[in-house]
């Protein structure tokens, strides 16, 4: 019983190998194929898909011809000499064989199929990759009569394209929907109903999907233009569910794969849908012939890149498309599988040049759109998170990832780059990632954790299995140490995960406005103090000034009274030695004529003394100068007539100046 358990296992895996390669999705179809071919993966699959883009095959006509029987479109191709079969390992859903140098030739272009909707009509459009946009616009002109100046093609998943554009930058899948919109050209009534359709694609549906055995709903919002294939594979992100095994209920009867929502006749705006897994069913056939086994060399996608072959059964993607070299595609390199770069270095010493690594691979694997991961170290976002002004301070999101769980490319694809999370997260977060896939980088982040957040964190992210990453850490700063509010893991909802961003931001801000409240009240009274401090020291300058000015007026009348007091002992010093030099004044009776002068001062005093009448104008002058009144000051002038003595020559005696017997004077200051 052991061995037959082991051998439907096995067989459970070969089965879901073989429809990952070949994208059939009919499961009898694919039991009847392996069992052709006695459950031979290698041998089931080349009889299924011939290589193609100038791949040379061995001995596969045998094989074209019984693929031939069960409707594929394969075609057999010239045989080439025989090479070293590939190994298929039974163990793994992931299948890349090496295909030698050798058998390299020159590829094919590859070839991209547009399904175009314009109105009531649908174009087929197939051109080749590295053509422009507008080549297909062109394309169209000549099928819809519809100039290329007034079109408008819509439907690219990264928005309006200009026609420059080349589609092999776009990284698109081998078969596309588009649609062609025409503003400018007012339909006919002919076309109400298109318009209808139209606006229809314009417009986003709510689907509420139910996963039956997970018990969860998921509200999920897409565009009209979206098809129902490309939903399912959405939807196979979330469920874990491949579209191959997926069943659905309540999709429209009329509904294909390659409709879109808008056509598809769901109900607007929220239809309501359920899946769950399709059971396998038992193997009812025998196998009928015997086909020998060949060399097959097949693309599958490794790891957790997704490919699901669509309802037409295509050929498989541009090896490009899942960021897999084409050397390592075909076996020119040394690897024989496909492996996704690692998101940061293993021992990396500078944190700044892991998180620049980090940002670079999650932009190759996600896209441009995701959230602006801080670039440098933990303790630098938690500065730039937590200590500045109380109205600029943020929550720290760490986002730990993990490559070894299921969960991360669908946390990073579904979550991490939705909308409205890399928004949310933009405005109130300082995020900061790190990859724990190595074990010296998860070591290295504990180290980092208990020197800043402590060991309880630490601890925690210890805790958490494999299986349970990617992690967000929602960190809040405080006053006195740093809080962990929220992990938030990896299986979760994109509606869950903004609902505990948002609670999060409730407890934050409400701290937030406690901590501004309490900043607004320091710097007030900061501000109090400062102007006391500034008005106390305005006090001091004052006085200081004041106090100076003081010192000089009173050094300036210590001066001026120095100067006054000199010039005044200068002038006593020239009047007593004037004093010294006069004359004796001569008796009343002497033998010489006697010259009786009166003076007045400017005081109303008066001066009298008796000189010669031989006696020159210059001794009268030293006389009043004697008294204080020097003739550089004062002009001595006559009664009547009125005269100034001092224009006089003081050489002339008195006699000459005619101020004999007597006269009177007075005393007049110099203007």
């Amino acid at each position: 019983m052991a061995s037959d358990s082991e051998n439907n296992m096995d067989r459970e895996i070969i089965l879901a190998d073989f429809q990952a390669c070949t994208g059939i999705d009919d499961i009898a179809e694919a039991i009847t194929l392996l069992e052709l071919n006695n459950w031979d993966l290698v041998a089931a699959i080349n009889g299924v898909i011939p290589q193609e883009n100038g791949i040379l095959q061995s001995n596969l006509s045998s094989v074209a011809s019984q693929a031939n029987i069960y409707g594929t479109r394969s075609q057999a191709t010239p045989a080439a000499p025989p090479a070293a079969p590939a190994v298929a390992s039974s163990s793994s859903s992931a299948f890349c064989p090496a295909l030698p140098s050798r058998h390299i030739v020159e590829r094919q272009p590859r070839m991209l199929n547009f399904r175009v909707e314009y109105r009531q009509r649908t174009v087929e459009v197939v051109i080749e990759e590295g053509s422009v946009v507008g080549e297909i616009k062109q394309i169209l002109e000549t099928e819809l009569q519809v100039p290329v100046s007034k079109m408008q093609l819509k439907g690219w998943k990264s928005g309006d394209l200009s026609d420059s554009v080349v589609l092999q930058s776009l990284h698109l899948p081998k078969n596309n929907s588009l649609y062609v919109l025409t503003p400018e050209i007012t339909p006919t009534a002919s076309t109400s109903q298109n318009s209808v359709l139209q606006e229809s694609l314009n417009q986003n549906f709510l689907l509420v999907i139910s996963h039956r055995e997970a018990q969860r709903d998921y509200n999920l919002n897409f565009p009209g233009s979206r098809t129902i294939q490309e939903v399912k594979r959405n939807v196979s992100d979330l469920i874990n569910i491949p579209v191959r095994h997926q069943q659905w209920e309540g999709w429209p009867a009329s509904a294909s794969d390659s409709m879109t929502l808008a056509a598809s006749g769901i109900s607007y705006p929220c239809h309501h849908l359920s899946v769950c897994r399709r059971s396998s069913p038992a193997n009812t056939r025998e196998p009928t012939e015997e086909v020998n086994n060949t060399e097959v060399n097949v693309f599958i996608q490794c790891a957790d890149v997704h490919m699901v072959s669509d309802s037409e059964g295509d050929d498989f993607e541009d090896a490009s498309e899942f960021g897999v070299d084409e050397s390592e595609m075909f076996g020119m390199g040394t690897s024989t599988g496909c492996r996704k770069a690692p998101l940061m270095p293993e021992n990396t010493e500078n944190e700044v040049d892991a998180l620049l690594h980090f940002t670079a691979e999650f932009t190759t694997r996600y896209g441009e759109c995701h959230p602006v991961f801080f670039i440098g170290t933990l303790e630098a976002a938690s500065q730039e998170a937590f200590y500045g002004k109380a109205r600029d301070r943020k929550l720290l999101a760490i986002y730990l990832h993990n490559d070894e769980s299921v969960l991360g490319n669908v946390f990073c694809s579904q979550m991490m780059c939705a909308d409205s999370i890399v928004s949310y997260l933009s405005q109130n977060f300082i995020t900061w990632a790190w990859d724990v896939t190595k074990e010296a980088n998860k070591a290295r982040l504990l180290t980092m954790c208990t020197r800043h957040f402590g060991s309880v964190v630490a601890q925690t992210i210890r805790t958490y299995k494999t299986d349970q990453f990617p992690l967000l850490l929602i960190v809040m700063g405080k006053r006195t140490s740093n809080e962990v509010l929220n992990v938030i893991q990896g299986n979760t909802t994109v509606d869950e995960l903004m609902m505990r961003l948002m609670g999060a931001m409730e407890i934050f801000t409400a701290q937030q406005q406690e901590d501004i409240k309490d900043e607004d009240e320091r710097e007030a009274r900061e501000m109090v103090k400062r102007e006391q401090d500034e008005a106390y020291q305005l006090s001091l300058e004052a006085d200081r000034k004041k106090r100076e000015a003081q010192e000089r007026e009173q050094a300036e009348q210590l001066r001026l009274q120095q100067i006054q007091k000199e010039a005044d002992d200068e002038k006593e010093a020239i009047r007593l030695s004037l004093e010294h030099a006069l004359p004796p004044e001569p008796a009343e009776e002497g033998g010489e004529p006697i010259s009786k002068l009166r003076i007045r001062t400017p005081s109303g005093e008066f001066l009298v003394r008796r000189f010669l009448g031989s006696t020159k104008l210059q001794v009268l002058f030293d006389f009043v100068a004697s008294k204080g009144y020097p003739w550089e000051d004062f002009k001595l002038l006559t009664t009547f007539p009125r005269r100034n003595i001092t224009q006089l020559d003081p050489a002339s005696s008195l006699l000459e100046a005619k101020l004999f017997p007597q006269e009177t004077l007075f005393l007049e200051a110099k203007e």
